[in-house]
């Protein structure tokens, strides 16, 4: 065998073997909710990969699963430095307010100098928010300025009822991230007001940003206002004009390209 050929194999086989040790960790801490099931039993759900309901992220940890690269994992805990390391990708959606949850884990400045000592290292970090009256902000914020990002009081993209999901729809067509989807759908999100080296990926018809990256050492944070991925609209249930399902398996192939770890 020709000496490329077995070069080429070696890179391969080291490419994959490095895909493969990949961990996608979803917090289960600032996200919080807890309901009860028909047997009575309180369990937890909301944006997490065992929730197979509307609810939950189990299709957006399938297309992490489908990309071949990703060990999924949850973090119940506040986030250190010692239990992110070996994570590659942290995903922190819908921080609870205590609407939420009564007793709410607010972000502080603790959680959010180990998060960012994370990234500075090469950590990718996806944050979800939420509109301000189904998520917790203003402590949110206090991760979010660590890469020059806010988000914001307001609410954009409004979608009144289901005779009206134009008003949440998107075009993603022409965007790098997007390899697939050329429209997407996000309902009553925040907006994000970007500082530093944030650049916006996504606007809203009235300039407003929608998703946006930064890189933070030699790492990298998408954020959006809303947690988006869910099962609810990543599921067929959406106009076939809106491809969701192909924006989860784009946007997690994204994630996983930027990890460096």
């Amino acid at each position: 065998m020709k000496l490329k050929a077995i070069l080429a194999i070696c890179f391969l086989l080291g490419a994959a073997t490095f895909l493969q040790a990949q961990t996608v960790t979803v917090d289960n801490y600032f996200n919080n909710e807890t309901h009860k099931d028909k047997a009575g039993n309180e369990v937890k759900f909301h944006y997490l990969w065992n929730d197979k309901a509307s609810t939950g992220y189990s299709i957006f940890g399938q297309a992490f699963t489908n990309n071949g690269a990703a060990v999924l994992k949850t973090l119940p805990e506040k986030p250190t430095c010692k239990n992110l390391k070996g994570t590659n990708i942290y995903i922190i959606a819908d921080p609870d307010n205590v609407g939420d949850n009564p007793h709410p884990n607010f972000m502080d400045k603790a959680a959010a100098k180990a998060i960012s000592k994370w990234v500075k290292k090469g950590g990718v970090l996806f944050l979800l928010a939420n509109d301000q009256k189904n998520c917790d902000l203003s402590h949110f914020n206090i991760l979010a300025h660590k890469f020059g990002l806010n988000f914001n009081n307001d609410l954009i993209l409004h979608v009144i009822d289901d005779n009206h999901f134009a008003d949440g729809g998107i075009s993603t067509s022409g965007i790098p991230m997007f390899k697939t989807a050329k429209e997407i759908f996000i309902k009553d999100a925040c907006s994000i007001t970007i500082h530093k080296k944030a650049k916006a990926i996504l606007k809203d018809k009235n300039g407003a940003n929608v998703l946006v990256c930064t890189h933070y050492g030699r790492g990298t944070v998408l954020a959006v206002g809303d947690p988006w991925l869910y099962n609810e609209y990543t599921n067929g249930r959406l106009p076939s004009i809106y491809e969701n399902d192909k924006a989860a398996n784009d946007v997690a192939a994204w994630l996983l390209s930027k990890t460096k770890q």
